[in-house]
């Protein structure tokens, strides 16, 4: 089944959850949600820093951020789904932000099987999980539910790429010039754009994008940029997944939402569009959280 749902422009919100976020203002996103235990997980690929929050005999939540992301990147929905009665971890990826300097040996480049890895690792390190996998992220989670659906109870893909091979093919306007670039070109690119503002966040915000950028490893961006050139066709094996699923995405999201909702059909997933752009998490953290509780209320009790 695929649905939409859109936050009213004008008008009164339609429920509590889009009022709340038509309210937020900006933080310093360096500050943690109240409660919430920082940790390092030793992953395969080395280090990785994490942040937990609820009690953890809770159902079990697991986030993870995309490439230059970073798990504050859910710090307005840790303590949403706490407060809910779960237990909730995220985790910065090998190369990204506090695990910059995770990653693979020497000589070589991060590939889908570190970043594969990495994420059962922290899934079989604890009770099997509702995840989130957030842009690339995306990428890796689908992957996962498919190698080993025993660790995942529902799978939500926030602004994941809608199509294998090339994804930045069909992105807004830059699509048909991508194959011209490389990963170190589209890594610069990428990071110039979130450096100077083009996604006309706030002053706190960018401030924090901008200084996690000095611990982020520039060479797993540009090996993540060439992997989302060459993303795996995983599409029928995850649509034949029994567990529900969601894809949410904002309605000025990267790539055009009739790609979306084509990927959410293809899956038989659920979709989402929030008024927003790439980052729902950070902007429509009430409205994902709503939707995504209604999700975990038709996973069964146990994953597989």
């Amino acid at each position: 089944m695929v649905f939409d749902h859109h936050q009213p422009v004008e008008g009164e919100p339609a429920d509590e959850a889009e009022r709340l976020d038509r309210a937020l203002e900006d933080r310093d996103w360096t500050v943690p949600a109240e409660g919430s235990v920082t940790s390092r997980f030793a992953a395969p690929s080395g280090d990785l820093a994490v942040v937990s929050l609820g009690d953890p005999a809770n159902p079990r939540i697991v986030l993870v951020p995309g490439v230059t992301g970073s798990k504050e990147d859910f710090v307005l929905m840790l303590p949403l789904f706490a407060a809910a009665g779960y237990y909730v971890q995220s985790f910065d990826m090998a190369g990204q932000y506090e695990s910059g300097q995770a990653g693979p040996p020497a000589g070589k480049r991060y590939d889908y099987d570190l970043f594969v890895d990495d994420l059962i690792a922290f899934l079989e390190a604890g009770a099997p999980a509702h995840l989130l996998g957030y842009s690339f992220a995306g990428i890796v989670a689908q992957i996962v539910l498919t190698r080993r659906p025993d660790l995942v109870r529902s799978l939500t893909l926030l602004g994941t790429p809608p199509e294998p091979g090339n994804s930045f093919r069909h992105v807004r306007g830059l699509g048909p010039f991508t194959f011209l670039t490389t990963g170190r070109i589209g890594a610069a690119l990428m990071i110039w754009g979130i450096r100077t503002n083009k996604n006309h966040v706030p002053p706190l915000r960018l401030d924090f994008v901008r200084k996690r950028f000095e611990q982020t490893s520039r060479r797993s961006v540009a090996d993540i940029i060439r992997l989302m050139k060459r993303a795996p066709d995983v599409r029928d094996a995850v649509a034949a997944s029994p567990v529900p699923k969601l894809v949410a995405v904002g309605s000025h999201d990267l790539w055009p939402t009739d790609l979306n909702e084509d990927f959410a059909r293809r899956l038989g997933a659920r979709l989402v569009v929030y008024p927003t752009g790439h980052s729902p998490c950070e902007t429509a953290p009430n409205q994902m959280v709503r939707d995504m509780l209604a999700l975990f209320a038709e996973a069964p009790t146990t994953a597989g």
